[in-house]
């Protein structure tokens, strides 16, 4: 039976190989945030069905270890290309669920694509060492071995990429894996089961399964056959599954929230500055973890970088997202924009001022649906809640600086490490950066984007693990030491 059709509107779970119904025969609706209308229908899947998925993938997970690593490599190739193959159906599906623009969705597709593609052609190059012993005739081998079961749990502003993310290195290096897509955007994901098996993956090596986090979800982090899980979402659910998994030392990777300071210095080139930021701080109507999320300017040119960078956020077209003309598209769901708009509301209520925006959206376009206007806040505080917090949206504060010192200060003077953002041309204070910025990942003069080939990883609060390029790759391998002597 077949799963992966953008006009039907129910999407099956992918267990063992199979297109499969929730054992409860429970069924959740999947929203269009544009206009509130109920477009898809997935399983609500339970503990049943987690354990289902997980037994699948212990049986698979020996014969897919032993399968040669350019084998699994060919074969992760393949999933890549039919991913690419159907780029504008699986872009449709993005824009109707999570109501990115036309035009990102179709980028997630094929970062997804490279999500998979980078790790799969690196199959050849896992390595391990060999070092000298202390005794005679012997040899230190470190072997790195995959750690079997593992989960992959994905957030929802970018559903298909992030799942791909962690299914590219995770089936590379011979770990078989059961995928969680969020629940409020979960059918590109279940998408993949169908590409899967075009692809020829194995029966259980990829699993997907929809659901709740405290049940399904629940199961996944605790059962035993779980060996390693990695996740992308908020703090606060990282830790909880950071604390559920220590019962049994399963092993984790945490992608979480972030609270990226953008520092412009007097040196800094204030246009390329304002580009960098609008681009960067609207990206999928601000739901990205390392947009900028608050604005350190120094006094010198804090007036000049407001005044352009509010004419540009005015320019900026909300409405339609499979429109090519839109630039914004709307909320994820009715919360996430009442929680946007309560922090703008009490930032004003404590002496922020509203340049820009500040309100949803009036017009019969906007009546249904989530929407908020971009907005710029000045005159901020480094106490408001709106500097402090997680904004996840298209808000903008703004505080004046006296120079990199105090920059620097405030920066780290937050819970989040996950992404900073630095322009200056002086080379002294980018090297001070590197050094004193408490953040994974620093832009410095250029806006977000990571490649394959780096590592995306927070620091405090922001998570442990990381992903991406050869060291995400050995977060999915464990270290076996061999002491060989042949004397």
């Amino acid at each position: 039976m077949t799963n992966f059709s953008d006009d039907g509107k129910y999407h099956r779970m992918f267990i063992d190989g199979e297109f499969v119904d929730a054992r409860s025969g429970e069924s959740v609706d999947v929203e269009n945030p544009a206009n509130e209308e109920v477009i898809y229908s997935v399983p609500n899947g339970g503990v049943a069905d987690a354990v289902a998925a997980l037994e699948s993938a212990d049986r698979a997970k020996a014969q897919w270890a032993a399968t040669p690593a350019v084998e699994r490599g060919q074969i992760l190739s393949r999933l890549a290309g039919l991913i690419s193959k159907n780029r504008e159906r699986l872009a449709k599906i993005l824009v109707r669920e999570m109501g990115k623009t036309y035009t990102l969705a179709l980028g997630e597709v094929d970062v997804s694509a490279d999500f998979i593609n980078f790790p799969a052609q690196s199959a050849r190059r896992i390595e391990g060492d060999i070092l000298p012993s202390d005794l005679p005739n012997e040899h230190i081998q470190i072997h790195k071995v995959p750690y079997g079961v593992t989960v992959g749990i994905a957030a929802w502003n970018f559903p298909l990429a992030l799942a791909c993310r962690k299914i590219g290195p995770a089936l590379t290096t011979g770990n078989v894996m059961v995928v969680k897509p969020p629940t409020v955007t979960p059918v590109a994901v279940l998408c993949l089961g169908e590409l899967a098996l075009e692809a020829g993956v194995p029966p259980g090596v990829l699993n997907l399964v929809a659901g709740g986090g405290s049940t399904l979800g629940e199961e996944l982090v605790t059962n035993p056959l779980t060996k390693l899980i990695s996740m992308t979402g908020s703090t606060s659910t990282g830790q909880q599954i950071f604390r559920k998994a220590a019962e049994r030392l399963t092993a984790v990777r945490l992608e979480l929230g972030g609270k990226a300071p953008f520092i412009l210095l007097a040196d800094g080139h204030v246009d390329k500055a304002v580009e960098a930021a609008v681009v960067s701080r609207h990206l999928n109507s601000g739901q990205v973890c390392t947009c900028p999320e608050r604005f350190y300017i120094e006094d010198a040119v804090y007036d000049e970088f407001v005044e352009k960078y509010s004419a540009r956020v005015g320019a900026l077209r909300l409405g339609d997202p499979m429109k090519p003309t839109t630039d914004i598209g709307p909320k994820v769901n009715a919360a996430e924009t009442q929680r946007l708009e309560q922090m703008v509301d009490d930032a004003v209520a404590a002496g922020a001022r509203v340049a820009i925006g500040g309100k949803r959206p009036s017009g019969a376009e906007f009546e249904r649906g989530h929407w908020y206007e971009p907005t710029v806040l000045t005159e901020c505080t480094h106490e408001m809640a709106v500097m402090r917090d997680e904004v996840f949206g298209v808000v903008s504060p703004f505080m004046r600086v006296s120079g990199f010192e105090e920059a620097l200060a405030l920066a780290n003077d937050s819970d989040f490490g996950l992404a900073a953002f630095l322009f200056t041309k002086d080379l002294v204070k980018v090297q001070r950066a590197v050094a004193e910025l408490e953040f994974g990942e620093i832009y410095v003069n250029r806006p977000m984007g990571e490649q394959r080939q780096g590592f995306h990883n927070g620091h405090k609060l922001s998570g442990i693990g990381g992903e991406d390029g050869r060291y995400g790759m050995d977060n999915y391998l464990e270290k076996k030491t061999m002491y060989v002597n042949f004397g």
